[in-house]
């Protein structure tokens, strides 16, 4: 399970960067790690998680050989929908964040969890971030609904007050799609956010009695608090990817 805190100028002070991606010195361990927790997903993922996932797994090129270096990534990504994932050392102030978003710049953390976290890590790495999200970046309307949260956060954060109301809801915006999202598809639910993708324990509690499934609407996923340090009780289903987009331009003209 990932711990992630919610949105805030209290987030550490690192910054992505923009330009292109050194190479990053993955050792044999690293390498290990990212395939046992690739394979022990992918069998659970394809029964339980939205086929725009797999589609962008196959258009990026991920596999469970090695830990891609992101220009690698890059190159078969951003021709698709201009996104591209930037590495950052770690959690980055709101600002700066949604900023990156706003450009199709996803940050992204390259270092690798050790061995003994495989079942928990406290901070975002290379297999929640590359794994977890940049699949979805391959497809063109959930690209579209990323890149518009960012200008939304962005434009917000660049005049609002850590206590004005809306960055809260749209952290919850963020955190009940992008994070933990559900999708109706194939006549079921499945998953689409990153935080479920990643963890085998947040998708099967997810689909599972324990959690209680409700039909996406804005404003009450607006209303939902949430607790980063459990598994989630509360998670929202969207008909489709589109409903995403009504959902931000809903927001863009009420907070115009």
């Amino acid at each position: 399970m990932l711990k992630a805190p919610e949105f805030s100028s209290a987030t550490a002070a690192d910054s992505a960067t923009t330009q292109p991606a050194a190479l990053f010195d993955y050792t044999g361990t690293h390498h290990a790690v990212w395939r046992v927790l690739f394979e022990r997903r992918m069998p659970a993922l394809e029964a339980t998680v939205t086929q725009v996932f797999l589609d962008g797994l196959a258009t990026i090129g991920l596999s469970s050989a090695a830990i891609p270096q992101l220009d690698a990534l890059n190159a078969r990504l951003t021709p698709r929908t201009g996104w591209r994932a930037v590495p950052t050392p770690g959690f980055m102030p709101a600002a700066a964040f949604f900023a990156s978003l706003a450009r199709r710049e996803f940050p992204t953390v390259r270092s690798v969890r050790t061995p003994q976290q495989l079942d928990y890590v406290e901070a975002p790495d290379i297999f929640h971030d590359v794994f977890g999200h940049v699949p979805l970046h391959a497809d063109p309307a959930f690209a579209s609904f990323l890149a518009r949260v960012g200008a939304l956060g962005a434009l917000l954060r660049s005049g609002a007050n850590d206590d004005d109301p809306r960055i809260t809801e749209l952290a919850r915006l963020f955190w009940f799609t992008v994070e933990f999202g559900l999708v109706h598809e194939a006549g079921g639910t499945r998953i689409y956010g990153s935080g479920l993708i990643s963890s085998h324990a947040d998708a099967a509690n997810a689909l599972s009695d324990a959690c209680e499934r409700r039909p996406f609407a804005l404003d009450a996923v607006l209303a939902q608090p949430f607790d980063v340090d459990r598994l989630q009780d509360v998670l929202f289903v969207v008909s489709d990817f589109r409903e995403l987009d009504e959902a931000v331009a809903a927001l863009e003209r009420r907070w115009a």
